[in-house]
């Protein structure tokens, strides 16, 4: 928990939003997230911060009543149930609703497995999902970007592809933890 992850995976994403393969996944339990995560990224005040999930656990955490797979862009917004309020309130807006993106093994099966292990370990199928990019920056586009990002952002964590990586005693040398499935 409290740790920032920068994920960067297989083909760049097109449209208006990053939708896991060039995102930060952060834990949505903290409701000051915004302030600590954005200072630490050196990025402006205001960067939207958007719920991810599974898709098993949708109507668990919103009011969703069009067809699952309309949400698995984040372009709709919806309306947040007790559950979600309360366990995620740094993706939740001021007038409790949110923009969520819901996936599945057939959408993002490498983003699919982070999600169900970090659900395992915080009992929440969510995570927040915001760009991966620096103050002033295009999101990231090759692997070198997202080596850059990683350092220069201060994150904890980066997803390259199938490895997890991270910075080993504070300094800059990377250390890769393990392979993901």
């Amino acid at each position: 928990m409290g740790k920032i992850i920068g994920r960067f995976n297989g083909r760049m994403e097109w449209g208006p939003r990053a939708l896991g393969n060039r995102s930060i996944l952060i834990s949505p339990s903290d409701k000051n997230i915004n302030q600590w995560v954005n200072l630490r990224l050196n990025r402006t005040e205001f960067m939207p911060f958007a719920p991810i999930l599974l898709k098993d656990y949708a109507k668990t955490y919103f009011n969703i009543d069009s067809s699952l797979d309309d949400y698995k862009f984040m372009t709709i917004t919806c309306s947040c149930k007790s559950k979600m309020i309360n366990s995620c309130p740094a993706a939740v807006h001021i007038d409790n609703t949110a923009r969520p993106q819901i996936i599945d093994k057939k959408i993002n099966l490498r983003l699919f497995n982070i999600l169900t292990e970090y659900k395992k370990v915080s009992n929440v199928p969510v995570m927040i999902n915001t760009s991966f990019n620096m103050h002033e920056e295009p999101i990231v586009c090759s692997p070198n970007d997202a080596i850059r990002g990683f350092i220069d952002g201060n994150l904890d964590f980066l997803v390259l592809g199938k490895y997890l990586i991270k910075k080993w005693e504070k300094k800059f040398f990377l250390n890769l933890i393990f392979q993901i499935k």
